[in-house]
């Protein structure tokens, strides 16, 4: 541990360039230091033919329909279930 704070800078220069810097306490593994891709995990996925993008880009809304109001709180509609 000591070793990785005094190097903590060129251990991440390591992990960054791809390689995986294993951080060991009295010589047990603790941790493991890994470079990130910089594309995001959605992309990733997006690029393995995982999952996929959905078809339209937006999410389709309610205009032009009135919006519901609450009669009470949750609280007391959970209420009179119970009893």
């Amino acid at each position: 541990m000591t070793a990785l704070r005094a190097q903590l800078g060129d251990w991440l220069d390591r992990a960054r360039a791809g390689e995986d810097v294993v951080v060991t306490d009295r010589g047990i593994p603790v941790a493991r230091l890994v470079g990130l891709d910089s594309a995001t995990t959605i992309d990733q996925l997006t690029n393995e033919g995982l999952i996929s993008r959905p078809a339209r880009a937006h999410r389709p809304t309610a205009v032009g329909r009135r919006r519901v109001r609450a009669k009470g709180s949750v609280s007391g509609l959970v209420s009179t279930q119970r009893r």
